[in-house]
């Protein structure tokens, strides 16, 4: 049974840090696609960053050089490392899978079979 949990969001300060953890069950990360997307109150949701089956990364622009996204084969989990945090980066963030082995993923791909249930990152001063 393929299950996703996200864990690791919070409240922090613009300019702040969090790390977002994804532990993957009932596949491996070696052979799928791991993508992080957010939805902000009253906005549509929107595709963060992804990390494919092979290990290459990509990222929104809106993220380039603030995030970065890793993972742990051995513990089978993904990380979202969050720095120089905005309040516009104020959101539920979701990790997903579409169970595709590709070199390469696109951000923007929604076409997700399993989600988890979200983490919320709240950015405030």
């Amino acid at each position: 049974q393929v299950q996703l949990v996200e864990s690791g969001g919070g409240s922090v300060q613009p300019g702040g840090s969090l790390t977002l953890s994804c532990a993957a069950s009932g596949f491996t990360l070696d052979s799928s696609a791991i993508h992080w997307f957010r939805q902000a109150p009253g906005k549509e949701q929107e595709g963060v960053s992804c990390i494919s089956s092979a290990g290459n990364r990509n990222y929104a622009d809106f993220v380039k050089g603030r995030f970065t996204v890793s993972r742990d084969n051995a513990k089978n989990t993904v990380y979202l490392r969050m720095n120089s945090l905005k309040p516009e980066d104020t959101a539920v963030y979701y990790c997903a899978t579409d169970l595709v082995s590709l070199s390469l993923c696109a951000v923007n791909n929604h076409g997700m079979d399993y989600w988890g249930k979200g983490t919320l990152v709240t950015v405030s001063a």
